[in-house]
């Protein structure tokens, strides 16, 4: 065989004899073939026959040579940009088309979420079309169980509610104003990583017999895809007072306003704290994270316990709790001085209900300072707003409330009225006798007596706190609450 190459702009010949067996495949070995351009080879089968010389491969580029850029090669500059630029632009083109298509779905699906019609071909799936949310909150309220919907209704309720605004975001996620059958819902949308949370939550909320006027209605929970995560979604009564937070830093209050948001937030607890014997019983459940921000005003001006995502239930017929609790749980500025020193007895449930009690006399203090009596009141702060920062760490409130044995300030012209009077003695109440207390609404019974014109109270101190909520079910009169002109200014209103 002989071979004539031209590589690196030197020209060279090699002559070689190859045997048989190499000469594959037979008839056109690979031995033998020519590269146009680079390589001209020539083979022959007789003796000293490749004793010849073979022309020089032409280094001019000829079309269908596979080459490169540079001396030799086929692709000029252009080209060779060309061959880099093509791909790079294909790829961003792809990436364009991705996002216009991402984005059309996500406003696509935003669009349908925005509409208040319902599929007529999946009206079987829905509860009745003349069934308005007023109908099932009724139908919740009268029902044997008081447990919630049945969970394909709560499924189908939450997949047809319209959201219309943002109304507050917490460390769980957001709650938002929605609009289901001509009625507004909250809906409070958890993030995925506090799925735990938001499953307890539920839990708690559908246990039976819970359902009462001073506990927030829960209507339905499910899980929704948003076409980019999975939403966690908890519905419930909305009102649009918000918060007690939010109300007493809005408003200031009257006696009887104040007597009101009081004796309806201790019915709320009581309820929450009892247990139902029977076959359809209620076990006794303990909230853990009572606070202002943790109980909302009712159109009427009554409280409703809302954020069961801490409570734990109480089994009684085994003496155990259905969690395993952590000892420090809940706001730190509510907590109680058994949690906070890690002394509470986590054995036994009432040791939880005292600890409930403690942070419910903190609300009380919140509430009573905006009682506005003869033109006196309170600018709205938190308990041991002068004691500690705003985020007080857990060593700072056990060094106020368990050393130094601290509780908030009652002011000195609460002294000068009956009624504010009364109410001081429930706030500043020996612990002793709150925590041996175990229905919370007797708590409230000084202020009843020392204000027995109240509606609803008639001074023997037998009534008791659900029966005295449902007496005032009548619209509030305008001397319930007093808009706060300094509040308002902050607040822009409400």
């Amino acid at each position: 065989m002989a071979s004539t190459s031209f590589i690196g702009g030197e020209v060279q010949h090699i002559r070689i004899c190859i045997t048989h067996d190499k000469l594959v495949p037979p008839g056109q070995p690979f031995y033998c073939r020519s590269a146009e351009g680079l390589l001209t080879i020539h083979c022959c089968y007789t003796d000293y026959c490749n004793s010849i010389d073979l022309q020089v491969p032409s280094v001019t580029p000829q079309s269908g040579l596979g080459g490169g850029y540079g001396p030799g090669g086929t692709w000029g500059l252009v080209e060779l940009i060309a061959v880099i630029a093509g791909p790079l632009f294909l790829l961003c083109l792809l990436l364009l088309v991705g996002v216009f298509l991402y984005q059309y779905h996500r406003r696509a699906y935003s669009h349908r979420q925005r509409l208040d019609v319902e599929d007529p071909s999946c009206d079987h799936l829905y509860p009745a079309k003349d069934r308005t949310l007023q109908d099932l909150i009724f139908d919740l309220s009268t029902s044997g169980s008081g447990s919630g919907l049945p969970l394909f209704v709560q499924r189908t309720v939450a997949r047809t509610i319209v959201l219309q605004e943002i109304i507050g975001k917490g460390r769980f996620g957001e709650v938002w104003r929605g609009r289901w059958r001509g009625g507004d819902v909250a809906v409070k949308i958890f993030s995925s990583r506090e799925e735990r949370s938001w499953f307890r939550e539920a839990e708690i909320y559908q246990t039976t017999m819970l359902r009462h006027e001073n506990i927030l209605g829960f209507i339905a929970a499910d899980n929704k895809d948003n076409g980019t995560w999975t939403q966690l979604w908890l519905v419930s009564d909305y009102h649009e007072h918000g918060s007690l937070f939010d109300y007493l830093n809005r408003y200031s209050v009257t006696a009887e306003g104040m007597i009101r948001l009081a004796l309806s937030a201790a019915s709320g607890l009581a309820h929450l704290h009892m247990e139902i014997l029977g076959t359809q019983g209620k076990p006794g459940i303990a909230h853990r994270d009572l606070k202002s921000k943790n109980i909302l005003v009712k159109k009427n001006c009554t409280c409703a316990i809302a954020d069961l995502g801490l409570a734990v239930r109480h089994d009684s017929a085994t003496d155990t709790i259905d969690i395993a609790p952590s000892q420090r749980v809940g706001t730190k500025r509510y907590m109680a001085p058994e949690v906070l020193d890690e002394t509470i007895n986590m054995r036994h449930f009432d040791s939880f209900k005292c600890a409930d009690i403690y942070a419910l006399g903190l609300v009380y203090w919140e509430i009573a300072r905006r009682c506005n009596i003869g033109g006196i009141h309170e600018e709205y702060q938190l308990p041991y707003y002068d004691l500690v920062p705003s985020d007080p760490s857990i060593e700072e409130m056990r060094r106020l409330v368990c050393e130094q044995r601290v509780r908030p300030n009652i002011p000195n012209w609460w002294q000068s009225y009956e009624v504010s009077e009364g109410f001081s003695l429930v706030v500043s109440a020996d612990r002793v006798c709150v925590c041996v207390c175990v229905c919370a609404p007797t708590l409230i019974e000084p202020v009843l007596v020392s204000y027995p014109a109240f509606p609803g109270f008639a001074g023997d101190g037998q009534n008791h706190a659900g029966v005295l909520v449902r007496e005032w079910s009548r619209p509030p009169d305008s001397t319930t609450h007093q808009k706060d002109p300094v509040a308002a200014q902050h607040s822009g209103g409400h």
